[in-house]
This record gives structure tokens, C-alpha cells and sequence, in this order.
């Protein structure tokens, strides 16, 4: 099984090509383009969604800044996956969303959620798809987003120009 990132989990391959890499790294840099065009709103929508990972030299920091004795933290908060990752235990909302729509453990928070929604998985690799494909065509495969959520609306409104430019970029220095 390959892992891009130590995160992403790549189904049914066994290695990463330095090619394929290369395509994923330009794809995570499009994604990622994004934290620097908008902050995080604080919305709450993300903590509703499922299979946080949460990568294990962050268990430690989590449960201390949760002040939950890891034991308790790893038993109580945590599933391990058949491919190795650890995930936040299934709940809606994350079991660390406060009433008032703030995470409680904000600082400390998983990678993951710092990503997201700039480089989930299901992004990137749309993303990946649309520059390793010309026929490939963004706005279709980005329809899975939800146009309520304010990051959605700024994604699709500037994501074809980013693969575009990319592309032509890849086209011209090959």
C-alpha cells in the first residue's frame, strides 16, 4: 500500500513513481495555494465529517491538550484502521467541537483538520486527475462539494484558472 504524505493513502498501489510524486506534490501545492487565500471561518461544518486521521507522534499532544489520560484517550477517542492509520472515533460532530462551534483543542488540533479543506484526500486527488489528464475537467469533479460552505464557493470559483495554469506550466517545462 502507498502513502503519499505519511496521510493519504493510495489504494491498490504498492509504491509512489518519483513521476507520480511529482504530480501529486503540484496537485498538493494547488490545494494547499488555498490556506493562504482564506483563513478557516470557523464555520464547524468540517468537524462533522468522518475518518480524521490522526497520525500517531499527534496522540500524545491531542489527549494532553483534551486532558485526557492517553490510555483513557487511545481506548476511548481513537480506532485503529486494517491499513495502520489511527482515526477519531465516528461521531457528529468530532467529539472535540464545543457548543460553541469552536474547537476545544484548537492549537493542538490533528494535521488533518489543519488541512482541511485545502488538501483532503478526495481533493487532491481531483485535482491530481485534472493535471495528469487534459481531458480531465475540474469543475465536474469538484461537484461533490457542498456549495453552502463558504470554502466551497471560493475552491470552485478560482480551482479550473489554478489546474489551467498548471497544466500549461507542466506543458512547457516538461
Amino acid at each position: 500500500m502507498a502513502v503519499y504524505r505519511g496521510k493519504y493513502v493510495l489504494r491498490g498501489l504498492n509504491e509512489i513513481s518519483p513521476e507520480m510524486e511529482k504530480d501529486l506534490d503540484e496537485a498538493y501545492g494547488i490545494c494547499m495555494s488555498y490556506r493562504d487565500t482564506f483563513p478557516c471561518e470557523m464555520c464547524g461544518r468540517c468537524c462533522h465529517q468522518p475518518n480524521i486521521v490522526v497520525l500517531p507522534d499527534e496522540v500524545d499532544r491531542i489527549a494532553h491538550a483534551a486532558g485526557i489520560p492517553l490510555h483513557d484517550f487511545i481506548t476511548g477517542y481513537l480506532d485503529s484502521t486494517c491499513d495502520g492509520r489511527l482515526l477519531f472515533k465516528r461521531s457528529d460532530p468530532c467529539a472535540f467541537l464545543g457548543k460553541d462551534n469552536k474547537c476545544r483543542i484548537w492549537k493542538n488540533r490533528p494535521e488533518i483538520c489543519g488541512d482541511f479543506p485545502y488538501s483532503v484526500s478526495m481533493f487532491v486527488s481531483r485535482v491530481y486527475i485534472a493535471l495528469s489528464n487534459d481531458d480531465a475537467d475540474i469543475m465536474e469533479m469538484t461537484e461533490y462539494m457542498d456549495d453552502s460552505w463558504p470554502c466551497t464557493k471560493i475552491i470552485r470559483s478560482s480551482i479550473a484558472e489554478k489546474v489551467r495554469v498548471t497544466r500549461q506550466a507542466k506543458a512547457s517545462h516538461p
